[in-house]
């Protein structure tokens, strides 16, 4: 999806220009999709043409894009490498924040990112009760059904969301599974309202699930909670959803604050 904040391709105190103008590259060019012409990239990035041609030139050269037979260029597949090592980090450096959410509420925390048009899962740390939520790490399942779906969609814009509906379709994994683009509009909206989703028997029967994005973070990220139906309860919810909150903002600047030395 589009960028929400304009980036500036001129170079910080101490940083190494070209570097920080090719990593902006890469991002713009998510952000489109994946796939532009170098006169997008000169528009959106405002460098000029012979500029942006150089640095892509070596960035083919290094394998982090490749050109396509229609001349646009794309992102390369060294980067599925690296976005897989950084995913299991991420996941790595989640699990103090998710032990956390299961010390104050007793259910299994989880933490997941949207992948393309699914959802997986990158962390989880189970409940101590015998009864108790499994959600495998790795596992990719489609937002529409899930309170991590939701939570990471909320802020998408209408259009694009009902984009991706269209290209995932919309199958019930239970009775309760939201099955129209219109409803899961709805329940987006009451996220923005309330501050959380929740997965209401929608992808397991007996079930629920609550969720919210982590604000800030480098990439769409939510945690959850989830637990049986009995004991994530209306009453449980307006404890838990405090907790979770409060957690993805300690997360959140965890992931974003440089480290030292840096």
């Amino acid at each position: 999806m589009p960028s929400a904040e304009p980036r500036t391709a001129t170079g910080t105190a101490g940083g190494v220009q070209s570097l920080e103008r090719a990593f902006d590259l890469l991002e713009r060019m998510a952000d489109a999709g994946g796939e532009v012409g170098l006169s997008e990239l000169s528009v959106s990035s405002g460098l000029p043409l012979p500029t942006i041609h150089r640095l892509m030139r070596t960035l083919v050269a290094c394998g982090y894009v490749r050109q396509q037979a229609n001349r646009r260029y794309a992102l390369g597949p060294r980067l599925i490498r690296l976005g897989e090592s950084a995913s299991r980090l991420l996941g790595t450096w989640a699990r103090p924040y998710l032990a956390r959410l299961v010390e104050e509420t007793g259910e299994t925390a989880n933490m997941a990112l949207l992948d393309g048009d699914e959802v997986v899962y990158v962390a989880q740390v189970p409940s101590r009760h015998s009864m108790r939520m499994f959600t495998e790490v790795g596992r990719r399942v489609l937002p529409h059904s899930t309170g991590v779906g939701k939570a990471l969609l909320a802020a998408t814009p209408a259009d694009e969301v009902r984009a991706l509906l269209a290209r995932t379709g919309m199958p019930a994994a239970t009775e309760k599974t939201i099955t129209s683009p219109d409803e899961f509009l709805a329940a987006l909206e009451r996220v923005r309202e309330t501050g959380y989703a929740v997965d209401d028997n929608e992808q397991e029967l007996g079930v629920r699930c609550l969720a919210v994005p982590v604000p800030n973070s480098p990439t769409a990220a939510a945690i959850s909670i989830s637990g049986p139906a009995g004991r994530v309860t209306d009453e449980t919810t307006e404890q838990i959803v405090p907790v979770l909150q409060q957690v993805a903002a300690e997360l959140s600047i965890a992931l974003t604050t440089t480290g030292p030395g840096a």
